[in-house]
């Protein structure tokens, strides 16, 4: 999530499973770096940032895991070169190459060629064609009785995914992250309704805690989770809420995007008119369908009262 607490270098310790807190409680474009030891294997989940500044300590790998391929989960992977790396097949493509990193955000020239820049001097992308595929369900066993479990979690991106620690029952959430800036579904691998049934998926879905890449950290027991995600959820819906009564008078896309729906009017984001197009055409799209909105002329839109 890129949406521009205060907890750098502190680390939670819940059994097995140690989660390295980011600057500013892993703010964007900071983030909480999970490892799980085993007997036999130590997995680090999302390498953040936070490893890649200048004499940042490393934790040891045996494997690097992956919830998504983004820029901020992957901008401490190149300290583990020689070290296996995995993520779900759907989203593998993009440790392939730099263009097909890019083809993940899907952003036109004019904002696609500075941020391939940022993605290599401020992210540290470094290809790696060497990575394999998750599947959902696939177990991963490290030993001494910890296992982590992959859950296919799309709508984020197309491979998305959360994965289960036990004995500990600690799920790491990647990027639902909880926080009050409410889901991210603004690339051109993002899926607002793929996200939708994801969030549904959750709600049955219990662990002892419940861990974030951003911001939130980490949450104890289900009750607590659930009301944090129904919080999270909400968001999408006060989103379209805000675009019905936006379109009460026609508009164009062109207006939408400028109005603000998922960024804050004037916040300096380079990239905010590329995700409120794609974030908003979803919401526009489903409701022409459901007839609630309706095209008045070629190009411009109006709420259907």
């Amino acid at each position: 999530m890129r949406d521009g607490s205060d907890a750098g270098g502190a680390r939670i310790a819940l059994g097995a499973v140690t989660v390295w807190m980011g600057e500013r409680g892993g703010r964007y474009p900071q983030g909480n770096t999970l490892v799980v030891r085993g007997a036999e294997e130590t997995v680090v989940v999302d390498p953040s940032l936070g490893l890649a500044a200048p004499g940042a300590e490393r934790p040891r790998a045996d494997r690097v895991l992956l919830s998504h391929c983004h820029e901020d989960h992957v901008a401490g992977l190149h300290r583990y070169p020689e070290t296996p790396v995995a993520l779900h097949a759907l989203d593998l493509p993009g440790l392939r190459s730099l263009d097909d990193m890019m083809a993940i955000y899907g952003y036109a020239p004019e904002i696609a060629d500075p941020f391939r820049r940022v993605l290599v001097d401020r992210f540290h992308y470094v290809a790696r064609p060497d990575a394999a595929a998750l599947q959902d369900g696939e177990v991963l066993d490290l030993g001494g009785g910890v296992r982590l479990r992959v859950i296919h979690a799309p709508g984020h991106t197309r491979g998305h995914c959360l994965f289960h620690v036990e004995p500990d029952d600690v799920l790491y959430l990647g990027d639902v992250d909880l926080s009050s800036f409410g889901p991210y579904y603004g690339d051109a691998w993002s899926d607002l309704e793929d996200f939708e049934r994801t969030l549904a998926r959750l709600h049955g879905l219990p662990a002892r805690h419940y861990a974030t890449f951003h911001h939130v950290g980490v949450i104890e027991g289900q009750d607590a989770f659930r009301a944090r995600l129904a919080r999270f959820a909400a968001v999408i819906g006060e989103r379209e809420a805000r675009l019905l009564a936006f379109l009460r008078e026609p508009r164009t896309l062109a207006e939408v995007v400028a109005h603000r729906f998922v960024y804050r009017p004037g916040d300096a984001v380079p990239f905010a008119d590329a995700v409120e197009r794609r974030s908003m055409s979803q919401h526009l799209a489903r409701l022409r369908r459901a007839g609630r909105v309706e095209e008045t002329e070629p190009g411009r839109y109006r709420a259907v009262a």
